[in-house]
């Protein structure tokens, strides 16, 4: 797939304007800015980094999503009058009414973006993002830019999950709109599980947004609504090679019914003839796309027989039936006897069609249940995941926070109680160090003035999270992971489309060790400081202690 036109990109743009305007942000950022504004502060160049603390799902890895809507979103930034109307109205009446004039004013012409490529595999405390500008607008961006990227990179990565459990030839549909965290949630999250992985969506304003291929067909509620064959209307359907005369299906369908029980020996008086009626209507409206969901009554007496009678009418006129959905009960042992069934009738009506059939398998689908299905003989061929998928129901949240780092120049650091909550000064770059075998090994947090790490070159650094001394690493091979995407109001790297970056993330999550893949008890991946960088972390937790009896001075 091409990466998206102009047109494309201007609807995708619309949306993120729509869905993520400047008010959409926490009030404090306001408080804040008019704080920096009232000080004469707000020009300073201050310098912010987005990153999470945990590696989510109790996994190895994470993915970052979410980072071109950040693009779309700075690139259009800018508060309207009644914005700024608002904002006067639910901000203390002391506040200047110049602020206001320049809230009016602002926009990102100002600000750099440094991150980390979209679609990339990614760890706990590695900057993703680096968001350089003016004090006030940067800290202003804090919230929305958070709110981008949290959800999509949590829902990708789950994603991603499900793949790995699925592994990599079973196609996977993403069926959650309904059950998402409203209309918003829903689309974000057809987008980046696509991205993450899976091959369709149910979502149809997700299909027209960012091409993703869509897929359904009939619900149970379509099933039930017919009682009888009289509700079937038109009752013809004019075979694909031979003329314009149409063919009485029912009755073509009604015989081969007969010879399919005959065959299973199954017993025709437990056959449903509503679900019959609504197999033979779909399969008239939709000769070529021919896929019913064959549990809505009991799939072996009934669900199944049906759906083999109409597909074996609809090959006879040359069609071609797409397949069955099961939507309750054990799959691995459904799928198995359905695909016993399917070759019997193939061999018994020479019907080759009915070795090709698809199976897929829609049952409040967990990574566990998945993972489980994976492990059994079964004959799933497509799995459709909702629930589990778009709302993370094992983790809600990825947790990113946006810290800063520099103040005209100066670096800063929180310093918290809970190590964890501590903050890595200065503006940094980011190094991926890769082993002989083409596996990435370490993630290197260097200052930005920092020579960059030589290939075949012994470094010493520090890892995160760990008390222990320095260690001594010699990487084959370096990628720096920064890259400058958005500079003074300008987007200045390509655009992808959703296609374009679920190839990147199948690239960055194949070059990954097993071990840091495992859904289960994966290793550690390191993420280690500088040398330089360590020292400067020293160096600000003893000035901090140092500057602790400032009142006490002179």
């Amino acid at each position: 797939m091409a990466a998206p036109g102009s047109n494309t990109c201007g609807v995708m743009e619309r949306s993120v304007r729509e869905r993520v305007p400047p008010l959409l942000t926490d009030l404090y950022q306001f408080t804040m800015a008019y704080a920096y504004w009232r000080a004469g502060r707000h020009q300073e160049p201050a310098v912010f980094e987005l990153f999470f603390r945990d590696n989510p799902f109790g996994g190895g890895f994470s993915l970052f999503a979410g980072l071109q809507d950040c693009l779309l979103f700075l690139r259009s930034f800018r508060f309207t009058d009644d914005d700024v109307e608002f904002l006067r109205s639910v901000l203390p009446s002391t506040t200047d009414p110049a602020f206001f004039q320049f809230l009016r004013g602002l926009d990102c012409s100002g600000v750099t973006l440094r991150s980390i490529p979209e679609g990339t595999g990614v760890f706990a405390r590695v900057p993703l993002i680096e968001v350089a500008g003016p004090l006030a607008v940067v800290q202003l961006l804090e919230t929305s830019l958070l709110c981008l990227v949290n959800y999509a990179s949590l829902v990708c990565s789950n994603a991603a999950r499900f793949r790995l459990a699925a592994g990599p030839k079973r196609k996977l549909l993403e069926m959650g709109l309904r059950r998402a965290q409203g209309p918003d949630g829903g689309l974000t999250a057809s987008r980046y599980t696509f991205i993450g992985g899976f091959d369709l969506t149910s979502n149809v304003q997700a299909g027209f947004l960012f091409g993703i291929p869509v897929a359904g067909t009939m619900a149970h509620s379509y099933v039930t609504s017919f009682t009888s064959l009289d509700e079937v209307s038109p009752q013809t359907l004019v075979p694909v090679n031979s003329g314009p005369d149409a063919v009485d299906f029912i009755s073509l369908t009604k015989g081969l019914l007969g010879r399919v029980c005959e065959l299973l020996g199954a017993e025709p008086g437990k056959i449903h003839e509503g679900e019959l009626a609504a197999f033979l209507s779909y399969a008239i409206a939709y000769p070529q796309n021919f896929l019913p969901v064959i549990d809505s009554y009991s799939v072996g007496c009934s669900g199944l027989l049906n759906f083999c009678a109409v597909a074996l009418a609809l090959c006879e006129l040359g069609y071609r039936p797409v397949g069955i959905r099961l939507d309750s009960g054990d799959l691995h042992r459904q799928s198995i006897d359905v695909r016993h069934v399917f070759r019997l009738c193939s061999e018994h009506f020479s019907i080759s069609a009915f070795d090709s059939l698809i199976i897929v398998g829609t049952n409040n689908i967990s990574e566990e249940s998945m993972a489980e299905l994976n492990s059994k003989e079964n004959e799933v061929d497509v799995v459709g995941v909702g629930t589990h998928l778009v709302t993370c129901t094992k983790q809600p949240s990825l947790g990113c926070v946006y810290k800063l780092v520099e103040v005209r120049g100066k670096p800063k650091m929180k310093i918290s109680e809970d190590p964890q909550k501590s903050t890595v000064p200065g503006r940094k770059d980011v190094y991926r160090l890769v082993d002989a075998e083409g596996h990435p090994f370490l993630d290197l947090v260097c200052l930005a003035v920092e020579s960059p790490p030589e290939e075949g070159v012994s470094l010493s650094c520090y890892p995160l999270g760990c008390d222990n001394p320095a260690i001594s690493v010699t990487p084959a091979q370096v990628i720096c992971l920064r890259q400058e995407v958005f500079i003074n109001g300008q987007v200045t790297h390509p655009l992808s489309s959703a296609a374009e970056t679920r190839a990147k993330v199948q690239s960055s999550l194949q070059t990954l060790h097993p071990r840091h893949k495992r859904l289960k008890e994966p290793d550690t991946y390191t993420v280690a400081l500088s040398q330089k960088l360590h020292n400067l972390v020293t160096e600000i937790r003893r000035g901090s202690s140092n500057n602790s009896n400032f009142l006490l001075a002179n």
